[in-house]
C-alpha cells in the first residue's frame, strides 16, 4: 500500500508544500546565483529515472557555464576550479538540490529513494540492477546519502541502494529524511571529486606519513 500508492501521495504534498515554504529562499539563491557569475540560474542534466527512463534533473547552477556538461565531477581532473563561489555554499549545504522538489511534483523523483545516476553513469546503472534500485524513483536523498555519500564507491554505494529497496516503508523513509538532514548539518561525506575520493585521499595520507617516517 504504501510503496505503490501513499509514497508517492506523500511526496506529492511533501513537493508542493516545500515549494511555497521555500519559494523565498529559492529566490534569493537564483539572484545570487545571478550576480556571481554569467549563465543560467538553473542546470538541467539528463539521468536515469524509474525503470531506467531518461528525465531532466534540476539544479541551481554550481558550476562554471563551460564546465563539460555530462561529466561526472568524479571525472573532472581539478573539479574545484570549474565551481563558483556560491556554488561552493549551495553544494556544500545541498541547497543546490532545492529544485529537484518539482521533479518530485512531477512525479519524476521520490524524496526519498536512491540518487539518479547519470544517463552514462554505466558502471552504476549496472551494479544496481542487480539489486532491483533502478525500478523505483530516484530520490533527493536516501540510504545511500546518509551512509557516506560523495565518498562511496559504485559497489557500496548500489548496495546500501538495495538495502534501500527492501527496507523501503514509511517508518525507514522518515528515518533516511531526519538522517539527511543531521548529514547536511555535519557536511558528512561531501568530497569534492566524488566516488571514492575520500577513500583516495586517505591512501595519499598514508603515503606522505610512510614517505616521513623513511627520512
Amino acid at each position: 500500500m504504501y510503496k505503490h500508492f501513499l509514497k508517492r501521495v506523500f511526496d506529492f504534498i511533501a513537493a508542493t508544500a516545500g515549494i511555497v515554504v521555500l519559494s523565498l529562499p529559492m529566490i534569493v539563491i537564483a539572484i545570487a546565483i545571478k550576480i556571481d557569475s554569467p549563465g543560467p540560474v538553473f542546470f538541467k542534466q539528463k539521468r536515469v529515472g524509474k525503470n531506467k527512463k531518461y528525465f531532466n534533473i534540476v539544479k541551481f547552477r554550481t558550476m562554471r557555464i563551460d564546465t563539460p556538461h555530462d561529466a561526472p565531477t568524479h571525472e573532472l581532473s581539478d573539479p574545484k576550479k570549474w565551481i563558483t563561489k556560491v556554488g561552493g555554499f549551495l553544494r556544500k549545504t545541498s541547497l543546490d538540490e532545492l529544485p529537484q522538489l518539482f521533479n518530485i511534483w512531477l512525479g519524476q523523483m521520490a524524496v526519498i529513494g536512491p540518487r539518479p545516476a547519470l544517463w552514462n553513469q554505466y558502471d552504476l546503472i549496472e551494479e544496481r540492477d542487480k539489486y532491483g534500485a533502478n525500478d523505483v524513483r530516484p530520490g533527493l536523498t536516501g540510504w545511500a546519502q546518509i551512509n557516506g555519500r560523495d565518498e562511496l564507491e559504485i559497489d557500496v554505494k548500489a548496495k546500501l541502494d538495495g538495502e534501500y529497496i527492501e527496507k523501503m516503508g514509511l517508518f525507514f523513509d522518515i528515518k533516511c529524511f531526519f538522517g539527511t538532514i543531521f548529514s547536511v548539518l555535519k557536511h558528512d561525506g561531501v568530497v569534492e571529486g566524488g566516488t571514492g575520493e575520500m577513500k583516495k585521499q586517505e591512501a595519499r595520507e598514508e603515503e606522505k606519513q610512510e614517505e616521513t617516517a623513511l627520512k
